[in-house]
């Protein structure tokens, strides 16, 4: 399965997410606390999609787009707090 993952930032909200069909299956939304800070707050992933490691690659695309832009990153969401505590190789954006 092709997995496209998009980004979008309208004011100080932001989300990384998954359209198929013309509908939203997944996301991953964070709020902007500085111009160089966002809090990943919440991933969501439809069961359409589940166990497809559609959540991690939310993560990984938040991730390089911190590292390519100098974010750094705080995360309130469990799945995301989960994930970094997991595996140090994606921790160099945590704030």
């Amino acid at each position: 399965m092709d997995i496209n993952v998009s980004h979008e930032e309208h004011g100080h909200r932001g989300a990384f997410f998954v359209m198929q069909d013309g509908k939203r299956l997944a996301e991953m939304t964070y709020s902007r606390a500085s111009p160089t800070l966002v809090i990943i707050d919440h991933t969501e992933v439809d069961g359409s999609l589940g166990g497809k490691g559609v959540g991690r690659r939310l993560l990984d695309a938040a991730v390089q787009w911190a590292r390519d832009t100098g974010t750094r990153v705080m995360a309130t969401c469990p799945f995301a707090k989960a994930q970094f505590d997991r595996d140090p190789s994606i921790g160099d954006v945590l704030a």
